[in-house]
């Protein structure tokens, strides 16, 4: 397998592509972790990964989506956008997100991000508008790598995004990529609606024979003003996924991302390790995409972006309280004691609609990454060392009984999976 992997990326991806991420991505994002783990032990946090809405507009309409995306629109200048990538840079950081909104959207960002070709780019995107054209310039630039949605087929894609021929448009967009041998991948909010369709070997096997390079499953969270709980994946369905991930890893020539487990297979929140945090496209600071509520912005220039972050007590008490809760989603298992920070730091709702709070307020409580006694360790050896050194919990969670602060029908709901288990 992993002949196979490394004969794909030598004969199948760009090779000043390929070099770029190993040096900008691989190398120094490891010397941005390293960088991370000093700032812990001296009570700092700046997350080495930062991810960017640089743009709240949309063509599509998904379910469940928590953006404003039918509000007037708003994008980070490229001003604002230089100043944040130079003041990260300065931190030792080289990786950022770039999320939306759709970020193709933003008339200047392939120009910014082509002044920091000592950066890498992650550009999550539907993929409608990267053009033959746009790809080509992608593949000149070399530090970006795009991952883009893909939902499920034809039917549920165009239910799921609100929109007609999304799945064909899409798939033009990949394969405009992939023409270009650009590092490309392939991503999935896991829900009820598509879990059968693309949660399976075949849907793998697909992909590697397109020329995709990894793919991520993640797990549909119900937010927003239209939340569709109805889409949310039952205990034993994540549980499903979080093993199908681990299998494929050891079988299958491709990479796949997990962001919610340590190698060990327990569970762990980027924003609670202070790994990542999020920007939003008005500049507020927030603990991650789906928690709008902030109190720093980027365009306080009192404080520099280190020590926004650095001096936030709301973003300090955020990851303490999280931490001491669940090694899962706080916002999912707790956000009866969400919306008690909120307020006892009196955080701002970041959002346009100002419905976040009563959004938090209704939701109800549901399962996480976080299912104790149920953990499933990496089988494959790379992914295994990585996450020892590189991405793991770096002691935030010390020897906390998160027994004593989860909520009792979500202690039932994994009870109930672990008998069924066994």
């Amino acid at each position: 397998m992993y002949l196979r992997m490394a004969k794909r990326l030598l004969l199948e991806s760009d090779k000043r592509a390929l070099w770029k991420l190993a040096w900008n991505m691989g190398w120094k994002g490891m010397l941005s972790v390293q960088k991370h783990k000093k700032r812990l032990k001296k009570g700092e946090v700046f997350p080495p990964f930062l991810y960017i809405s640089v743009i709240n507009s949309c063509n599509l309409r998904c379910q469940g989506c928590w953006v404003d995306v039918a509000a007037k629109q708003e994008t980070i200048s490229a001003e604002a956008l230089h100043r944040l990538i130079n003041e990260a840079k300065e931190a030792g950081n080289v990786f950022f997100g770039i999320v939306g909104g759709e970020p193709f959207m933003h008339p200047e960002l392939l120009d910014v991000l082509e002044e920091h070709p000592d950066c890498y780019f992650q550009i999550f995107t539907n993929g409608q508008f990267i053009t033959d054209e746009k790809a080509k310039r992608l593949r000149k630039m070399g530090n970006v790598t795009p991952l883009i949605s893909v939902e499920g087929n034809e039917i549920v894609s165009d239910e799921r995004r609100g929109r007609a021929d999304v799945y064909n448009k899409t798939m033009e967009g990949i394969q405009n990529c992939l023409n270009n041998k650009l590092f490309t991948g392939v991503c999935t909010s896991l829900c009820k609606t598509n879990i059968d369709d693309l949660l399976k070997e075949e849907w793998i096997d697909r992909l590697i024979e397109m020329g995709v390079m990894y793919t991520w499953f993640h797990v549909y969270r119900p937010m927003g003003p239209d939340a569709s709980p109805e889409l949310c994946l039952t205990t034993g369905q994540q549980l499903k996924a979080r093993q199908f991930v681990v299998d494929m890893r050891v079988k299958k020539p491709i990479v796949i991302v997990d962001a919610y487990h340590d190698g060990k297979g327990q569970a762990l929140c980027p924003a609670v390790t202070g790994m990542s945090h999020h920007i939003n496209p008005w500049g507020d600071i927030e603990p991650c995409p789906v928690i709008q509520f902030s109190q720093e912005s980027i365009h306080n220039h009192e404080k520099s972006l280190k020590d926004q972050f650095v001096e936030s007590e709301f973003l300090k008490d955020f990851r303490e309280m999280s931490a001491s809760t669940t090694r899962g989603c706080i916002i999912l298992e707790r956000p009866d004691l969400l919306q008690k920070l909120i307020e006892k730091h009196g955080a701002v709702d970041s959002t346009v609609r100002k419905t976040a709070m009563k959004e938090l307020e209704a939701m109800e409580i549901r399962t996480s990454q976080y299912n104790p006694g149920n953990e499933i360790p990496e089988k494959n050896l790379l992914y295994r060392i990585a996450k020892k050194y590189w991405y793991n919990d770096f002691g935030v969670y010390r020897d906390y009984d998160h027994s004593q602060t989860a909520a009792p029908e979500l202690v039932q709901l994994q009870t109930t999976v672990s008998s069924t288990k066994t």
